[in-house]
């Protein structure tokens, strides 16, 4: 089975992106509030959305997808922090809505309420909803909810300790992704996203996180970001500040996926990461979309990369295509066991 863990729900109908308008016009005068708490869109227009995705699906050879709410959508910073609360959970009963629909196709990953200089402990409501009433394997945390000024504390500050608390109760992991930037010095994906996961990992080496909670799981996006071609900078911080190997240190919770978009990133990213700390993922119908006019394929593409890079054997891409995610995602494990696809044996 090839999982794919990072997709987001970029092809929403015109309706849910109506009621947005509507709730943030709402702010300015209440009478434009939209007139429900969720988008009047029917089962049929869900499906019809998400047929770009299955035809990918069917194209590119994967199985299943982690879904999540547009990441870019998120905007914890807009708005208010009652605002946030009812986006998130409008945006979570939609993808639970499609993961309902199409079981076979879709879990759900679930968007947390933030929002600048509230307590995590907000969210934590929400995020027991959507893990023991919807169903869903993960959750995204984002690292900066002011949207590109970084006015929260570093992950490793007991700030978000209730969060990762929740998580491990839950046993559920944490993709950790920001979302849009409204600070104008950054591209929201081409430089926001790789900053983020960039600064995650160093904020991460800085502290002992995973001493207070060895359980927890990290996902870390998109190759996550500079570290593997920065491997040296950082095993030799790791070893200077906390006199231990930056693998000891870290890499028992901490996991990158595979959205990087061209063969020789792909082929860095398996040399200098453990296979077991990488996950299968393509991001696709998100932040590159087109054609790469060296290859004639898109560049979302990534299991062809993956297929590309000599020296995986079988048992290396099983961990990268499958038995990765099922151990870092246990919930996920469970349910497809449950439908009959039980994980390979080791």
């Amino acid at each position: 089975m090839i999982i794919d863990t990072h997709c987001h729900y970029t092809t929403e109908p015109a309706a849910f992106h109506t009621f947005r308008d509507k709730q943030l016009a709402g702010l300015a005068d209440p009478a434009r509030r939209p007139p429900t708490t969720q988008p009047d869109i029917s089962d049929e227009a869900l499906i019809a959305s998400v047929q770009p995705q299955l035809k990918l699906q069917r194209e590119r050879g994967s199985d299943l997808t982690i879904f999540s709410p547009r990441a870019a959508g998120m905007a914890h910073h807009v708005g208010t922090e009652a605002t946030s609360h009812q986006w998130a959970a409008v945006s979570n009963d939609i993808i639970h809505r499609l993961c309902t629909l199409l079981p076979d196709n879709f879990v759900g990953v679930g968007q947390l309420p933030q929002y600048p200089g509230v307590s995590p402990k907000n969210c934590l409501a929400e995020l027991e909803r959507t893990v023991d009433q919807l169903g869903f394997v993960g959750v995204n945390l984002n690292p900066d909810p002011s949207g590109g000024y970084w006015t929260d504390p570093p992950l490793i500050d007991r700030y978000w300790y209730p969060i990762y608390e929740k998580l491990c109760e839950l046993d559920v992991p944490a993709m950790v992704h920001v979302t849009s930037c409204c600070n104008p010095a950054f591209h929201h994906t081409g430089a926001h996203y790789i900053n983020a996961d960039t600064t995650a990992f160093m904020q991460l080496i800085q502290g002992d996180l995973f001493k207070d909670f060895p359980t927890l799981k990290l996902v870390i996006p998109h190759g996550g970001g500079a570290v593997p071609y920065h491997w040296g900078r950082y095993r030799g911080l790791c070893l200077s500040m906390k006199k231990v190997q930056l693998l000891d240190h870290l890499m028992n919770n901490v996991f990158f996926d595979t959205c990087v978009y061209h063969l020789p990133g792909i082929e860095l990213l398996t040399k200098v990461i453990p296979i077991g700390n990488i996950l299968f993922a393509s991001e696709m119908l998100g932040a590159v979309p087109g054609i790469d006019p060296e290859t004639g394929f898109s560049f979302d593409d990534t299991k062809r990369y993956i297929d590309q890079v000599a020296g995986l054997g079988d048992a290396e891409r099983y961990q990268i295509f499958e038995g990765n995610a099922r151990r870092v995602y246990p919930r996920l494990d469970a349910l497809l066991s449950a439908r009959g696809h039980p994980a390979r044996a080791a």
